[in-house]
């Protein structure tokens, strides 16, 4: 059983660690140059249900205590005029809740457990394609080639194997600018302080303007707006993004104000919530690839968590496992998605403030 995993991401790669574990090799194909070709992003939560129980069934929750940052877990809610809503405090060096962790760190860490030649760095998949006897092909952009009798994707939102199994369409449900201050506690330690060592969450209507601390004392700022009519290129500029908080205090458009350079703006889509396909024998997808979400704090934990649940189904059963796992999946990630389609409108709507601190609150 020769296994390709399209995709060297948080979710291939787990999966080829614990395959390996199982003494099942696979070969792991992944468009980046190097490890170190592009910033992978900033911190995630890694949540005990999905994420880390990942890591166990890899044999990393070590590593992962020894890099994860359970500070980070604090979380504080503003207002427009900067007045606090919610305030999140975790228990100091607790594992307990769903610590941060960076995602390079993270990515490091898984391949630093496969042997060096487990990824074929520079191979982004263009096409795939059934083999008239069984198996699959696989076309790569550098105009070559190689086969495998099981297909995994797991190359996220663009996914070239998703469109053996179903033509979901993807659907822009916000636009996000990002940037970045840093050496934030000497260049600006007012800016650091707001943020505090975790997250920052400052909500009008239908707007969001965030700020996160990274590992090496950065902050990485992001502002959410609705996809509504304007091109995302749009909001190219701080000048652009400042006009969408006209009215709010200075202390916190500081954060817009006083980043290092223009924002970088993507669009933000997901695929329609309940997606699944038919069974076909020998391919299947994980993560981004199976399930896009809006990115509310559960896709590199689900991704994770695909890889673990499929690893397992296929040490088990062989290529057999493959239907046992969707079906497993296609229940787990229902309502996932649709509670992350909820609170990614909630983060949107014109009540937005009300409605997150409602959400944040527990009952009592």
């Amino acid at each position: 059983m020769h296994i390709a995993i399209a995709g060297g991401g948080l979710g291939g790669l787990t999966l080829a660690r614990i395959l390996r574990r199982h003494d099942i090799e696979a070969a792991l194909y992944e468009r980046d140059a190097s490890r170190v070709a592009r910033s992978q992003g900033g911190l995630l939560d890694l949540h005990p249900e999905s994420g880390q129980r990942a890591l166990a069934e890899a044999g990393l929750t070590g590593e992962f205590r020894a890099e994860a940052r359970p500070e980070g877990e604090e979380h504080r809610i503003v207002d427009p005029s900067g007045s606090i809503l919610v305030h999140h405090r975790p228990d100091p060096g607790s594992f307990d809740g769903r610590p941060e962790i960076d995602r390079g760190v993270l990515r490091d860490l898984l391949l630093d457990a496969l042997p060096d030649d487990a990824v074929t760095w520079g191979h982004r998949i263009a096409a795939a394609a059934p083999r008239p006897g069984g198996g699959f092909w696989l076309a790569f952009s550098d105009g070559t080639g190689a086969d495998c009798d099981v297909l995994v994707g797991a190359d996220g939102a663009r996914s070239a194997v998703r469109p053996l199994l179903t033509d979901a369409p993807l659907a822009t449900v916000a636009v996000l600018a990002e940037l970045t201050i840093g050496d934030a506690d000497h260049r600006h330690p007012e800016l650091a302080a707001l943020v505090g060592p975790g997250n920052l969450w400052c909500v009008g209507a239908s707007r969001i303007l965030a700020a996160q601390r990274q590992r090496d004392g950065s902050l990485r700022v992001g502002v959410t707006l609705p996809p509504g009519s304007r091109q995302p290129r749009s909001y190219g500029s701080k000048r652009a993004l400042l006009e969408q908080f006209d009215g709010w205090s200075p202390g916190l458009t500081a954060l817009i104000e006083e980043a290092d350079g223009p924002p970088v703006v993507r669009r933000i889509e997901a695929l329609p919530t309940g997606t699944r396909w038919p069974h076909r024998p020998g391919l299947t997808l994980i993560g981004d690839a199976a399930h896009l979400m809006p990115p509310v704090g559960e896709g590199a934990n689900q991704a994770m968590l695909d890889a673990a649940e499929l690893a397992t189904a296929l040490a088990a059963d062989g290529v057999h496992g493959i239907r046992a796992y969707e079906e497993a999946m296609f229940a787990r990630i229902h309502p996932v998605a649709e509670m992350s389609a909820r609170v990614q409108a909630m983060m949107l709507a014109p009540t937005a403030a009300t409605d997150i601190v409602r959400f944040f609150t527990p009952a009592t």
